[in-house]
């Protein structure tokens, strides 16, 4: 019985919900777990897996709204036309052009990374990028860029590097994972 449900699993189209955590050069539940161990404080919510902002908004009722101080994010992995990896988070809401933000980055032409080159570079599938998958971009000189916007919000959501969680955690809290991690995000002004 075990061998048919692996079997099954095996052959299913690998996403990128917590189903398929082992798969991931860092499992969610082993990140969960270095953030306790780091004593890093964050509230985990499991649902069902959400991979977009749209998805996401149908279920924020139970986070704190951006007037309350939630930071509802979204995650984009970009490179540059030298082939450099970039992870930009915003504001969900925050108009992106890929045009023009290459300038407010301090970077050269940029676009959207592939699917295989963000499981490569930062360890996720598409539908749950992250600011928590810098734990394996930090070893691939991916560059960090938040948007500042956010700094003043009181807790930011995120997932755990699959789509059918999210944390909760504060500001400080995330600082203290790049911290731990031995990065610095790059705080940019947006908008």
């Amino acid at each position: 019985m075990i061998e048919d449900i692996n079997l099954k699993i095996k052959n299913e189209k690998q996403d990128a919900s917590s189903l398929f955590q082992n798969t991931l050069p860092l499992s969610s539940d082993d990140l969960l777990d270095q953030l306790n161990k780091w004593n890093i404080k964050f509230k985990c919510y499991n649902h069902i897996p959400l991979k977009s902002v749209k998805e996401s908004k149908l279920h924020q009722s139970q986070f704190l709204s951006y007037n309350e101080g939630g930071g509802h994010i979204k995650n984009l992995y970009l490179r540059d036309h030298k082939k450099n990896n970039i992870l930009l988070i915003a504001e969900q809401d925050c108009l992106i052009d890929l045009k023009n933000i290459s300038g407010v980055l301090g970077v050269g032409r940029i676009s959207f990374g592939s699917p295989d080159r963000l499981f490569e570079n930062l360890g996720v599938r598409p539908g749950a990028v992250t600011p928590f998958a810098m734990i394996n971009g930090v070893k691939k000189n991916v560059r960090l860029f938040i948007d500042s916007k956010l700094k003043q919000c009181l807790k930011i959501y995120a997932h755990p590097l699959v789509n059918d969680r999210t944390i909760e955690i504060s500001i400080k809290s995330l600082e203290k994972f790049f911290n731990k991690i031995e990065i610095t995000p790059n705080w940019v002004n947006l908008n």
